[in-house]
């Protein structure tokens, strides 16, 4: 495996492997995509999180047989999850699963053109309307859902909007990427993202499909293979 830059981290959780290893077979029928996804997702997700995040003391709690203890709380509270339309709407649950509160979910759409291969954003739901004048307007953590990093194109264009609506910090998960598209998006925001993935293939297709790969996770998801 070629080297990959330190703000990239690809898990080597056993279960994780395995469940990708059944997402990549062609016999996997559309209920155990979603189903894979959504269950890396929360491996991942899980991982990537315990680094991201921190804990601090509460308020006192009472539990229900009267006793008195010290509240948990994660930090940073502040955080948007960003799915890529469509594939990453197939990670979003497990996201909100993972985390204590509930958080907003804001939207982008961007695809590849064929022919170039570079991303063109068609759907920005970001609330760029608004005026951020304070600290807590804009999320200390934005999380970007792309199940495939293929040339890193999209997942790059996407963090660079990210930048620009003003994210302290962005998490990148992704099911699987290309060693040449992964670098491409860590060099991206080196010093602000940190890129996880259940695994990494070499190779990409010269339609920019990964090699081995998995096939185009969306059109698994919503049933569109051959649209």
């Amino acid at each position: 495996m070629t080297s990959l830059p330190p703000n990239v981290h690809v898990s080597s959780h056993p279960c994780l492997l395995a469940k990708l290893s059944q997402l990549r077979s062609k016999t996997t029928s559309a209920r155990d995509v979603k189903t894979l996804i959504h269950e890396i997702s929360l491996l991942l997700g899980s991982e990537a999180l315990a680094k991201a995040m921190t804990t601090s003391a509460g308020p006192q709690g009472e539990t229900p047989l009267g006793f008195t203890y010290e509240t948990t709380t994660a930090s940073p509270g502040n955080i948007s999850l960003i799915p890529i339309l469509r594939s990453g709407l197939g990670m979003v649950e497990a996201i909100q699963t993972i985390l204590p509160e509930p958080v907003p979910v804001h939207h982008l759409g961007l695809f590849r053109d064929p022919v170039s291969l570079s991303p063109v954003e068609y759907y920005n739901n970001l609330p760029n309307h608004l005026t951020f004048s304070s600290s807590e307007a804009t999320p200390d953590l934005a999380i970007l859902l792309d199940p495939i990093i293929a040339t890193g194109g999209t997942c790059a264009a996407a963090i660079q909007t990210l930048i620009e609506w003003g994210a302290k910090r962005v998490i990148v998960l992704s099911v699987l990427g290309a060693a040449e598209g992964v670098k491409k998006v860590a060099e991206e925001w080196p010093e602000g993202t940190e890129i996880w993935l259940a695994g990494v293939d070499k190779e990409l297709t010269q339609g920019g499909m990964l090699q081995p790969g998995l096939g185009d996770v969306g059109d698994r998801l919503f049933l569109t293979i051959g649209k």
